[in-house]
């Protein structure tokens, strides 16, 4: 059965949001959301990322890791291409972004070993969707990362101007609203 785009869409986003219902991807989604405007830069930083290695990764394994019979390498090649791409996005927000650039700091590099890219590369060969299918899946997990992010880092903002025993302040209060969110995704899980 042929998933329709509008399936792959919301379910990746809401039902199957890559942080809240998969948990790939914690360490950026904890590191950087500690505001709003850093969460916005690293969700759109990452957008373009897996827009962009799910063009590559699904035209390296259709046209030469399959045609070779090297299915095993998919792994190392998609790291390789992720690093190669987020190479790119670093040079290119220093130049148009400094401060953005600034903002986003260690964990700019650390797209290359975030989870959900390498996911997201890997689960849309095993759903063997084509081509426009994991375009579509890879940019609507992006934008569900981002989401989470955003909304994320405004109630982490909100959370610091509230009164709280010290020891549930920061890490401590930020794991317990993520799971809280988390919980509230999970109600998504009925549309799909």
């Amino acid at each position: 059965m042929e998933l329709s785009y509008f399936a792959i869409i919301i379910g990746a986003i809401f039902v199957n949001n890559v942080v809240l219902a998969q948990f790939l991807g914690i360490c950026p989604f904890l590191g950087v959301s500690s505001k709003v405007n850093t969460s916005l830069g690293m969700g759109a930083a990452v957008t373009f990322v897996m827009a962009l290695t799910s063009i590559v990764a699904w035209s390296i394994q259709t046209y030469i890791l399959v045609p070779l019979h090297i299915e095993y390498m998919q792994t190392i090649v998609f790291i390789l291409v992720i690093a190669a791409l987020v190479q790119m996005v670093e040079i290119v927000l220093k130049k148009v972004s400094p401060a953005l650039y600034q903002a986003l700091g260690i964990f700019l590099p650390l797209i290359t070993t975030n989870c959900a890219v390498l996911g997201v590369a890997i689960l849309m060969i095993q759903k063997e969707f084509n081509l426009l299918q994991s375009f579509a899946y890879s940019v609507a997990t992006a934008v569900g990362f981002g989401l989470a992010l955003v909304i994320f880092a405004g109630i982490r903002e909100r959370l610091e101007l509230d009164d709280m025993p010290k020891a549930m302040q920061g890490i401590p209060i930020a794991l317990i609203t993520a799971a809280i969110l988390a919980m509230a995704f999970m109600g998504f899980s009925g549309l799909v």
